[in-house]
């Protein structure tokens, strides 16, 4: 067991640094790249913070390009190819990621800030969404496959064939959400780092329960490849940004954030883990819902996060005390990996 755990840490280790080696090394080649091509740059919403119009003007996108390369060549060199999970998982993040290239090529090409309609993007996530979610079924034996577990509890609730559309929702959920929150130079990557660290510590110690100490449980590796990808983009996303990942990084990390969250039974967890990003869907929500029914509203402008910076935040300002909070709630997700069982030993 002892071996075996030690090979599982080092090949968390080395997709971590390879992930965050590529990244540091291509990432300024890329850069200059995608400004060569680009001309001109993301094009900035009129409808956000009239700071943006000039500070982000001409920045190139599609950054998540660099980020989902990084991950699958990591992925392919120490994950278990046997895994089923292991293809489930890039499966996912490339498929949402060529969604979210179409969008970011459409948006550089017409020089437009919309490009795919939200129903488009919906029917292509919650497509291939059902198809994660039956095969999470599969995975556990009944009636485990249908249930979802109470955190800090470790109590199962049977949703029966309830079970498939509330995974939809939180892989659908979960895309959406970490795409709201790419507004500001590093934010969304410095908040996926979190989540990634607490489910990859979780999968580590599901992979030996569940896949008799197996040396490289795919899912921890997987998400130590996206933290040292999302580390090396930070050097290069922090304020000034030199590149944005785009929908092409934030919709396929958030799937595949959503779709671990599921495969390692950890769905209602990632609800506390990944506290801000909800916060930043809501807020949205929120906002449209009351603006259509009063024609006023709550926010000063959503996402949240430009609600703070209308209230004069400085932009970093916000992003810190984001970054802050998201490190807090990882805090109190990993006390759930502790069972009351294990609390009782």
């Amino acid at each position: 067991m002892l071996y075996s755990l030690l090979n599982a840490y080092t090949a968390d280790f080395l997709a971590f640094f390879t992930s965050l080696i590529i990244m540091l090394l291509c990432g300024k080649k890329f850069i200059k790249i995608m400004r060569t091509w680009q001309h001109e740059g993301q094009p900035i919403r009129e409808c956000g913070p009239k700071s943006h119009l000039e500070t982000k003007k001409g920045t190139p996108t599609m950054g998540g390009l660099l980020i989902l390369t990084a991950i699958t060549i990591s992925t392919l060199l120490f994950s278990n190819l046997k895994q089923e999970m292991t293809w489930v998982c890039l499966g996912v993040m490339i498929i949402f990621g060529i969604a979210g290239f179409v969008d970011d090529y459409v948006k550089v090409k017409k020089h437009t800030p919309n490009a795919m309609t939200a129903k488009v993007k919906l029917l292509i996530q919650f497509a291939v969404a059902a198809g994660v979610a039956y095969f999470a079924t599969t995975q556990y034996e009944a009636p485990m496959n249908f249930s979802i577990i109470v955190p800090y509890l470790d109590f199962p609730i049977n949703l029966w064939w309830f079970y498939i559309p509330f995974a939809m929702i939180v892989i659908a959920g979960a895309s959406n959400a970490v795409n709201l929150s790419d507004g500001l130079d590093g934010l969304a990557a410095g908040l996926l780092i979190p989540p990634f660290m607490v489910l990859g510590f979780i999968a580590l110690l599901i992979g030996f329960e569940y896949y008799d100490f197996m040396p490289f449980p795919s899912l921890s590796i997987i998400c130590s490849a996206v933290i040292g990808a999302c580390l090396g983009f930070l050097w290069f996303n922090c304020s000034p940004a030199q590149i944005f990942m785009g929908d092409t990084g934030s919709l396929s990390l958030g799937a595949l954030l959503g779709t671990i969250a599921i495969l390692s039974k950890q769905d209602l967890l990632l609800a506390i883990i990944g506290f801000v990003f909800v916060v930043e869907a809501l807020s949205v929500m929120i906002q449209v819902f009351w603006y259509k029914r009063t024609k006023t509203r709550v926010f000063l402008m959503a996402p949240i996060h430009h609600h703070f910076e209308q209230k004069g935040w400085k932009e970093t300002t916000v992003v810190i005390r984001f970054w802050i909070i998201g490190w807090l709630v990882a805090g109190l997700g990993m006390l759930a990996v502790v069972s009351p069982t294990a609390w009782g030993n």
